[in-house]
């Protein structure tokens, strides 16, 4: 009996092997295969025209009320040092929570991606809630299964989710003061849409004077494909206005090869190829690109209870730097949840990591913006 024990036990073993194996050698053809849509992309009709006048279309806006807006959440025990209204109205995209291959893009009514949208947006997004005028829209977004392939309809259905958000930052700007300062903020795809948005809303137009600050966090902004487009600096220091942040975290030791690969196969928004030039990297805890930053910078991790959909605040958890790769490193691994990614990549944790500095710094950037003639 010891001996068949021993034998089911080596079973086991070589089974894991092999299976760590396959991931290492074939892990994007086997995430292909796990994600990508293999169903032919459905060409959908854009959305009416009014139709972002529909409270049901936005995650947050003014006016939903606490008890429905996920964005007016705010970490067990928190007390805000300065309460007082940040005088900013605030778009944010959210990132993809439609992980199904059935369709290239999310039904506006799929109740598991909108659960898990609002669950983002009370992450992402509540540190930004000093503003009363907050806004989040729902949109048809590309499912994930279009970040893992370069066939044509990852294309087509990220077209399409661009064309929802442009209908839904354009009733924003219709409906905020329009002599007030504006933050835009996106996370992964919402950032690869914020900074095609940026390039067509806001570069070289008027309402570039009302950016207070950009938040393209947890997607490559290339300094050489991107930035010029987009028309805004990259900040460089915590008072900075109208400019841009970003990053994407790892901790250490990181894996980020892949990352890397895919990466320079994306067209930038000059339509070139991004390849192996370099992309942004802003400190959260500095507010800048100069040096790191050690843990006593940071003044609060949202750790989350993601069942129960709260979560405290951890003061001085993790430091911060920017890499020789532009990539943010954390340090060791922080236990901060169980979505952490192969390689220690904390991707879906990149604004949460540094939420209490967020909230200053969009505040700091607020108060140091002034109107241009």
């Amino acid at each position: 009996m010891a001996r068949k024990f021993l034998y089911i036990v080596a079973a086991i073993v070589v089974l894991v092997i092999a299976g760590l194996l396959a991931l290492r050698f074939w892990a994007e053809e086997l995430t292909e295969l796990t994600f990508v849509p293999t169903a032919p992309f459905a060409a959908e009709p854009a959305l009416a025209d009014n139709v972002y006048e529909k409270p049901e279309m936005w995650i947050s806006r003014p006016g939903l009320g606490a008890g429905k807006d996920p964005a007016r959440w705010l970490p067990e025990g928190y007390v805000d040092g300065d309460p007082a209204p940040m005088n900013a109205a605030v778009f944010f995209i959210h990132p993809t929570s439609y992980l199904a291959k059935e369709r290239w893009n999310a039904p506006l009514g799929d109740a598991p991606a909108n659960e898990r949208a609002d669950l983002f947006v009370r992450g992402m997004a509540s540190p930004f809630n000093r503003s009363a005028d907050l806004w989040v829209p729902r949109y048809r977004q590309a499912t994930i299964g279009a970040f893992l392939t370069e066939a044509p309809e990852a294309s087509q259905a990220l077209d399409m989710a661009y064309g929802d958000l442009l209908q839904a930052f354009d009733y924003f700007l219709e409906s905020v003061d329009n002599d007030r300062p504006i933050i835009l903020v996106g996370h992964s795809q919402g950032a690869f849409h914020l900074r095609r948005l940026i390039r067509d809303r806001v570069a070289g137009k008027p309402l570039a004077k009302r950016i207070a600050a950009a938040y393209v966090i947890g997607w490559p902004v290339s300094v050489e494909h991107d930035l010029p487009a987009m028309g805004l600096p990259a900040c460089t220091g915590p008072d900075q206005p109208g400019c841009v942040m970003s990053w994407i975290s790892f901790a250490e030791p990181a894996d980020n090869a892949m990352l890397l690969k895919s990466f320079g196969h994306q067209l930038g928004l000059d339509g070139q190829p991004l390849g192996s030039g370099p992309f942004l990297c802003t400190n959260p805890l500095t507010g800048g690109t100069a040096g790191p930053a050690a843990a006593q910078a940071n003044l609060g991790t949202l750790v989350p209870r993601i069942e129960a959909k709260t979560g405290k605040l951890v003061p001085r958890m993790v430091p911060a730097r920017c890499g020789e790769d532009h990539f943010l490193y954390i340090g060791d691994p922080p236990e901060i949840g169980p979505y952490v990614l192969p390689g220690n990549n904390y991707h879906l944790y990149d604004m949460t990591l540094f939420w209490a500095n967020l909230r200053a710094d969009a505040a700091a950037r607020v108060k140091a913006w002034k109107p241009k003639p």
